[in-house]
């Protein structure tokens, strides 16, 4: 048996910068950090060695690659050359369609998982690299890179999507108790509501060919390297404001971004004393992000009293092997063959 566990982001500004209708012109940047709610997958030998049994939020038991019905599964396991004996199953800390890119950590954590039952060490790039191989050119995923680089480096990161496609990852090293202070004024609240982040990112790769909605996205860009340099400056307070601009910029690419109901529960934040926030992920539903200073936290809760608070921490690892079984992780002579 193995066990990797592979963390979800929160995207502070920037994106829509990772997809390549947008860097191959010019180059993007996202500012994010993951956090300790997890991707977990689990690869176990399966008694019926020419079957696959799959268990997400359904149960699959096949005997076919071409017969699997979900497609990460499929053409990951496709791509291990993998034709039956195996048992995988996946748990998550949250949801899908909830705005912490959930589909990219099930993309790098399956990855990194049968690598390491391969008995093949497979570093943070090479990972991240495999998982958008996987997701965007093989799967035509309307998606960009900064979920897969994200959940696979882990910690507080500007990730750089450069015109030749190459992705640079750049730590921002603050202090542990400097990130303490930050993420004590950042809350997260579950809109009730889920949403397919492939219709509105299909929205958004089209409007790249209009000017003006391209120029929204590149307006971001400088606030990701100013967001940067005030964390390092020890002023926090700044994330409001650029979560706020962000918010107000990404609003206007396509009415879909946000809702009534999404706007309301915003206004009600700010009116509260938050200083700014987004909704996460695509748009649409999933969670609302705010930046709160402390003593104002109370009448914020009290405001959105009717939604779900998330709890929750900053992580450094990124995707992580947490288990291996004793018996397990014998390369060619294992269960895969």
């Amino acid at each position: 048996m193995i066990i990797t566990r592979t963390p979800f982001r929160v995207s502070f500004i920037g994106g829509g910068s990772d997809l390549k209708e947008f860097y191959s012109n010019t180059p993007g940047a996202v500012l994010s950090t993951t956090i300790n709610k997890y991707m977990y997958i689990n690869s176990h030998p399966f008694f019926n060695r020419r079957a696959f049994q799959l268990k997400y939020s359904k149960t699959e038991l096949v005997e076919s690659l071409d017969g699997i019905q979900h497609p990460i599964f499929r053409e990951v396991l496709r791509k291990f050359g993998i034709h039956g004996g195996v048992e995988i199953s996946s748990i998550a800390d949250i949801p899908a369609g909830t705005g912490l890119g959930s589909s990219s950590a099930f993309t790098v954590g399956l990855i990194h998982n049968i690598h390491t039952f391969k008995s093949r060490y497979i570093r943070k790039h090479k990972l991240a690299e495999e998982a958008c191989e996987l997701e965007i050119d093989i799967l035509k995923e309307p998606i960009g890179k900064q979920d897969q680089y994200a959940s696979s480096f882990g910690n507080l990161n500007v990730i750089e999507f450069l015109q030749d496609g190459n992705v640079r990852v750049e730590p921002v090293t603050i202090s542990s108790e400097n990130k303490k202070l930050l993420q004590q004024n950042i809350l997260m609240f579950y809109t009730k509501s889920q949403r397919s982040a492939s219709k509105i990112l299909k929205k958004q790769r089209y409007f790249m060919a209009d000017s003006d909605k391209y120029g929204l996205i590149k307006e971001m860009i400088p606030y990701v390297y100013k967001l940067r340099d005030a964390f390092y400056q020890e002023q926090f307070d700044y994330l409001g404001e650029v979560l706020h601009i962000g918010w107000c910029l990404k609003k206007k690419i396509t009415k879909e971004i946000s809702n009534e109901n999404i706007d309301r529960y915003y206004n009600a934040a700010l009116k509260a004393g938050a200083i700014g926030g987004k909704l996460l992920g695509a748009g649409g539903g999933g969670f609302l992000l705010f930046y709160c200073p402390l003593k104002k936290q109370k009448k914020l809760r009290q405001a959105l009293d009717d939604l779900f608070e998330l709890k929750f921490s900053f992580e450094y690892e990124g995707s992580k092997v947490i288990y291996i079984g004793e018996n397990d992780g014998d390369g060619e002579t294992g269960f895969f063959e």
